[in-house]
């Protein structure tokens, strides 16, 4: 898809302002909840523990009993996610540092994208470019079978999806929520017209909430790429729930000949592209996370 192409760049050339105008779009709530680790590139076997070792308190010149514990191997998959962005070729014209300007942009604006994208497949299995669902993929977050319809107090719906996660034993250490969401919950009030939770602000930058971290971002409901899946809020174990890494980062390319995206020939349109490719690799623990979903009302 071109970016400047046949846009409002074609009757260059023209002075290029400084920055550019982008719209304004949340990274990943993965990466802010779970730490990302080294993989090496293809698909990476996980141990798991399906039953946990248990220590005994042995008796002076007694018998060790066996300490249980099964073993279990899970594999990421790796996921290769790029971008690519055409331009018109006279933006070559302006001067060196109005060039970099414009590279440096779209590379954080590809970058960006690539972010988001993990949050897309992570949660989802969305194909952010063209918003469907990527059938073959069955392991994403959203699939976990424990999901809270969301009601007039969010306070007590994500207390709901906390317990549900509590009560199979899992740990809760991120909130990944819709900025609707969140906005609801910052704005709740008492009788009295008291805010409950004022520290939350207007729920845009929200950290933490009833001491479990909190990351908003519009890739929790899967918009704009996609649809509105109808989530607002993922509560769970983000630390150990989701193992996730690059595999492979590579460099931002210039590509200045052929048709690398299917949008024609770049010299006879006279334009150049930009490609920013990643390598991701993960495995979601489903069991480990609830959802909260807007009720059919809203």
């Amino acid at each position: 898809m071109a970016v400047f192409g046949s846009g409002d760049l074609k009757n260059l050339p023209r002075n290029i302002a400084d920055g550019m105008v982008k719209k304004s779009v949340s990274g990943s709530t993965v990466a802010q909840l779970s730490a990302r680790e080294p993989q090496r590139f293809g698909a990476t076997d996980i141990i798991t523990f399906n039953d946990f070792p248990r220590a005994e308190f042995v008796e002076e010149g007694a018998d060790k009993g066996n300490s249980g514990g099964a073993f279990g191997v899970v594999t990421a998959k790796p996921r290769k996610a790029q971008v690519t962005m055409r331009f018109n070729q006279e933006v070559e014209w302006a001067d060196q540092d109005y060039q970099l300007g414009v590279l440096n942009e779209l590379a954080d604006a590809g970058s960006t994208a690539l972010a988001r994208a993990l949050d897309l497949g992570v949660y989802h299995r969305i194909n952010p470019l063209t918003g469907n669902v990527i059938t073959g993929w069955d392991n994403y977050v959203s699939a976990t079978t424990m999901s809270v319809t969301a009601g007039k107090d969010p306070e007590l719906d994500l207390e709901t999806a906390a317990g549900a996660v509590i009560g199979t034993e899992q740990s809760v250490n991120g909130i990944a929520i819709d900025p609707s969401y969140s906005w609801t919950l910052a704005t709740q009030r008492y009788a009295d017209g008291r805010k409950k939770f004022p520290e939350l602000g207007l729920g845009a930058n929200v950290g933490s909430f009833g001491g479990v971290n909190v990351a908003v971002g519009n890739t929790v409901s899967g918009r704009p790429e996609a649809t509105d899946t109808g989530v607002r809020a993922i509560v769970g174990d983000f630390q150990s729930g989701i193992r996730w890494g690059v595999q492979r980062d590579l460099p931002l390319e210039v590509i200045r000949f052929g048709d690398p995206d299917g949008q024609g020939d770049l010299k006879r349109k006279n334009q150049i592209a930009l490609r920013l490719e990643i390598v991701y690799g993960w495995y979601v623990f489903v069991n480990r996370f609830a959802k909260i979903i807007k009720s059919s009302e809203g």
